[in-house]
């Protein structure tokens, strides 16, 4: 319990420190002098609306990052994702673009720390699994994107790559099961939002919270899911 709560503490400060990644990423500005400002002043005037959102989404992920991987090594790089996610989802709704500083750096960070689990878990063939599923995540959406460019960007063929890394870490299934709950949830609120009238068919529809959405589902209650369905 103690893990949940520090986790959840944690999130709302990196959900705060997000917030600026979330500002000065679209506009090309350098995320240095933002992070200056907000060591200077913690409590001081948010640079978003969506900042208590952004916090307590990152605080209630880290806290169910917590529950989910309380014994596994693997838990600070899923904070890492989820931290990840958080920051491109916002991104993408608001200007509809997937950030390649965001997910490389992610890419980057993930991939030393999930090395790292493997060696202190003695635990290579997660390791293995989870370099398959960024091969497998990454190459489906790759076919998709050269079917359809406009309805798959790059940003989210890079992105599949990330989420593949960690839905193979738990095993292939949970990749298969995270890009199926991603296009579930994309052509859902694609259809309502087509009903409301807030969209038309014609319209370019974020697909990355869709994604980020569908491997999260997955990561938390993939094995119930996959025993019910096998």
């Amino acid at each position: 319990m103690l893990l949940v709560v520090a986790c959840a503490v944690a999130g709302v400060v990196v959900g705060r420190i997000l917030t600026v990644v979330i500002e000065r990423v679209p506009a090309r500005a350098p995320v240095g002098p933002g992070l200056s400002r907000l060591a200077r002043n913690p409590l001081g005037r948010s640079p978003g609306a969506h900042t208590p959102l952004v916090e307590m989404a990152t605080a209630a992920l880290f806290a169910v990052a917590a529950l989910r991987f309380s014994s596994d090594w693997a838990l600070p790089a899923y904070l890492v994702l989820f931290s990840a996610l958080v920051a491109v989802t916002v991104i993408d709704l608001q200007h509809y673009i997937v950030p390649n500083r965001i997910v490389v750096a992610t890419l980057f960070a993930s991939v030393p720390l999930l090395a790292l689990a493997a060696l202190l878990g003695d635990d290579w063939s997660s390791l293995r699994t989870a370099l398959l599923g960024a091969i497998l995540a990454g190459a489906g959406l790759l076919v998709v994107n050269l079917i359809s460019p406009r309805g798959m960007g790059m940003g989210d063929v890079k992105l599949a790559v990330v989420l593949g890394l960690f839905l193979g870490w738990i095993d292939l299934a949970h990749v298969v099961l995270g890009l199926f709950l991603g296009f579930l949830l994309g052509a859902l609120g694609g259809v309502a939002l087509i009903a409301a009238g807030l969209r038309r068919r014609s319209d370019h529809v974020p697909f990355a919270p869709f994604l980020a959405g569908g491997a999260v589902l997955a990561v938390l209650v993939g094995e119930p899911i996959l025993r019910w369905y096998l």
